[in-house]
């Protein structure tokens, strides 16, 4: 992690107010990213996401209308592509990364976030590894909402749970009810030998290292970049339908704690 982004984003950390609140208080904060640019998110921090192949990021765009900054929130939306002809894609979508920037291990990292639901909305904040492919270093899903769902998913996957298929021993995954209409915070703790899931601080579930001669079972004790997006689609979620559209999130705060 930089030391130039934890010392300049670190300043005025108590005293801020914002529509989550909620702190633990075993923690010490040791950054933060507020939004509170009016114009665009911290390019020092933030990259938009490149579009790709896979369901999440096959609508990806850098298109300005799938972005904003509100009110202190960093606005994500998926979109009908009304105004682009030379892409092909039907709808756009907007996400970031802190990926070359910014990576985050042993600690607990929080979002704070509004979801709006529409049918074929996937909004997501997950972690990955810069220094393994996937599945083998892992991926950590922080949240994943489908649709207009009053749940979250927290889940993980691993060359373990998803090329071996180990996913009941631990239990990869679980599931915690949210305030559709409100905002709430999705957080994980990454310890050097388990993950522990919060929804609006609630353990969910924690997945462990455990002993075992199958490959690959716990690689999350590393560094992770994060993710923040918003996706339109796919073989979990279903159809999109643009009649819902436009759809978004409203991201309050990212926190990062140590103890």
């Amino acid at each position: 992690m930089k030391t130039k982004n934890l010392l300049a984003l670190a300043i005025g950390l108590f005293g801020l107010l914002s529509s989550c609140q909620e702190q633990p208080k075993e923690w010490k904060l040791v950054w933060e990213e507020n939004f509170e640019e009016t114009d665009s998110f911290d390019p020092g921090i933030w990259s938009k996401i490149p579009r790709g192949t896979a369901d999440w990021n096959r609508h990806m765009s850098d298109f300005d209308s799938c972005y904003a900054m509100q009110n202190g929130h960093l606005v994500l939306r998926g979109i009908v592509n009304y105004s682009l002809p030379n892409d092909t894609s039907p709808v756009l979508t907007g996400g970031v990364y802190t990926k070359g920037k910014m990576l985050f291990s042993n600690g607990r990292l929080e979002i704070c976030a509004r979801l709006h639901g529409a049918q074929g909305a996937w909004p997501a904040f997950w972690l990955l590894p810069e220094d393994a492919p996937w599945p083998q270093g892992g991926e950590i899903d922080i949240m994943e909402r489908l649709n207009n769902d009053s749940i979250a998913y927290q889940t993980v996957h691993s060359h373990y749970t998803y090329v071996q298929g180990f996913k009941d021993n631990p239990p990869q995954g679980s599931t915690g009810p949210i305030n559709r209409e409100d905002y709430n915070i999705y957080a994980v703790e990454l310890y050097p030998d388990s993950l522990s899931f919060y929804i609006n601080d609630v353990h969910t579930f924690t997945y462990p290292r455990i002993e075992t001669d199958k490959e690959g079972q716990f690689p999350f004790n590393r560094p992770f970049y994060l993710l923040l997006d918003m996706q339109l689609g796919g073989s979990w979620v279903g159809r999109y339908d643009t009649k819902d559209l436009p759809v978004q999130m409203e991201i309050d705060w990212v926190r990062f704690y140590q103890k």
